[in-house]
């Protein structure tokens, strides 16, 4: 017996909800590029030449040998569950100088070595200095001289599909993040096309559903959904770096928008996943079917020249935040912050009152670091970091440096 109709459409409609999902995590920017325009992007890439000879240096050197953690194995077979981060904890005293113990170059640190569950790390000391390698089968200095009259066939060696490389971080702190949220242009994002009706009259709209969307929609034909969030604004200047958007979900194209009777006719949109309902007045923005940002685990490295910045927000409702949460900072790739760099938080110092002095005087107290942030997410002017460490709640305005560099 042949599929219903009916089971055919919805084993379609599966299908082709798992694909939109796979495109929600993969196409955020590419919505944000025709939201904001194309914007150049100023990033690591654009160091000095002698920024680069000195990344080069470290490259060849390794870690010094006090780099290393007092208790640092010789060897570690790599778990699943393993990050770059955790990993590159055990071997070192600071585990952003990742990439000089692995001997990365600038390439590799935007797309580092592949490193599966089951390899076998190994550290290896010299007088110079310490690196990491992956152990390698050893094989036959010389082949076996031909054997005359017989033809020899390809040798075919099989191998099981490795299971997924690791990433930076638990790739669970910041995935839901990566689905939901996005920075716009303000500006574009109120002239975006808008869901204006639904079918029943109804304020809100869940995934199977159809909704009414005026506006040009070009000629995509898979959307983003939009809802406007908080302005991101510079806690120095007060400037305004972006809209933090929600991602409400994604909606294919039923029917092009037209007329009739001599009125317009809006859009016919089929939402088909959902991070919440959607409503009325949420923007819609198109997801192309491709994947602007990368997906390969960026090396937890430091800044090649200074950097320095505040926290614009916490995200969330919180008014702190603590280990393992996002924050947006207010530096992004115009001022050459990339995925994978780890930024270094401090607390302003107070001030306090001098009380056996001669005189009473004020004395201002100096910043002491308060932990350690990994940048997961970049736009134009302002970035997203996940909190790597915190040895006090972090708040916005707090600011953040390059790491200063340890033994």
């Amino acid at each position: 017996m042949s599929p219903s109709p009916s089971r055919d459409a919805w084993r379609q409609h599966v299908l082709r909800q798992r694909g939109l999902r796979r495109l929600v995590q993969q196409g955020l920017c590419a919505g944000l590029a025709w939201l904001a325009g194309a914007a150049a992007a100023q990033t690591i890439g654009s160091a000095s030449p002698s920024q680069r000879a000195t990344a080069q240096r470290a490259v060849s050197a390794g870690v010094p040998l006090t780099a290393l953690a007092p208790d640092a194995p010789t060897s570690h077979t790599v778990r699943s569950g393993d990050t770059l981060w955790s990993i590159a904890s055990l071997f070192l005293r600071s585990p952003w100088r990742w990439p000089a113990l692995w001997g990365m170059n600038l390439a590799e640190v935007a797309n580092p070595h592949r490193i599966y569950p089951g390899q076998l790390l190994v550290l290896i000391k010299t007088a110079d200095g310490a690196q990491l390698r992956l152990a390698q089968a050893s094989t036959p200095t010389e082949l076996p001289p031909p054997i005359p009259d017989v033809q020899r066939l390809p040798r075919i060696r099989s191998l099981p599909p490795p299971v997924g490389a690791i990433a930076t971080v638990p790739l669970q702190l910041i995935t839901p993040f990566l689905e939901q949220v996005m920075v716009v242009d303000p500006k574009a994002l109120a002239e975006a096309p808008r869901i204006v009706a639904t079918p029943q009259g109804r304020l809100l709209i869940s995934q199977g559903e159809t909704a009414y969307v005026l506006g040009d929609l070009g000629k995509t034909s898979s959307f983003a959904l939009l809802r406007q969030g908080k302005p991101l604004r510079d806690p120095f200047s007060g400037e305004l770096l972006g809209q933090e958007a929600g991602v409400v979900g994604t909606a294919d194209l039923v029917r092009a928008a037209g007329s009739a009777n001599g009125l317009p006719v809006p859009a016919t949109l089929l939402m088909t996943s959902a991070n919440r309902e959607a409503g009325v007045g949420d923007r819609v923005v198109p997801l192309p079917p491709r994947d602007c940002c990368g997906d390969a685990p960026h090396a937890p490295h430091s800044p090649m020249g200074a950097i320095a910045g505040q926290v614009v927000s916490i995200y969330g409702e919180a008014l702190s935040a603590g280990q393992n949460q996002v924050v947006a900072i207010n530096r992004g790739e115009h001022e050459g912050i990339e995925r994978g760099q780890v930024l270094a938080l401090w607390r302003a110092g107070a001030r306090a009152m001098d009380p056996n002095g001669v005189q009473a005087q004020t004395l201002q107290l100096p910043d002491e670091p308060s932990g350690l942030l990994l940048v997961f997410r970049v736009y134009d002017r302002v970035s997203y970091a996940l909190i790597l460490s915190a040895f006090e709640p972090v708040r916005p305005g707090d600011r953040f440096t390059q790491p200063k560099a340890s033994p």
